[in-house]
């Protein structure tokens, strides 16, 4: 089955910066798309970025664009999001997700059947 396991979390100061990882198994990873979406605590889970098959498109977040960096590596099967300046703000639980369906705005959570656990970033100022 399908595996996507989330790396890289941590507690951070604002102004810092985290590399975020997600390791697949379980699906021809080249050949789909993917993407990052966080979930703060009382909020929706909301799309952060995301990145096709070879990642020569990419896309974000109007609240991340400029500070965070999606990209991939299809030797390693491998997703990564690098976080940069960080705010108090971007505190939530980060999650992978692969596999987006056709039809569907590639930062939209109905777009993917495939979720990792998700990893923790807490940022304090």
């Amino acid at each position: 089955q399908v595996q996507l396991v989330e790396s890289g979390g941590a507690l951070v100061q604002a102004g810092g910066s985290l590399r975020l990882s997600c390791t697949a198994s379980g699906l021809n990873f080249n050949d789909v798309a993917m993407a990052w979406f966080r979930q703060a605590p009382g909020k929706e889970r909301e799309g952060v970025s995301c990145i096709n098959w070879n990642g020569a498109n990419t896309y974000y977040a109007t609240s991340v664009k400029g500070r965070f960096t999606i990209s991939r590596d299809n030797a390693k099967n491998t997703l990564y999001l690098q976080m940069d300046n960080l705010l108090p703000e971007d505190t939530a639980v980060y999650y992978c997700a692969a596999g987006l369906r056709l039809g569907y705005n590639c930062l939209d959570t109905r777009g993917y059947p495939h979720w990792g656990q998700g990893t923790q970033v807490t940022v304090f100022s």
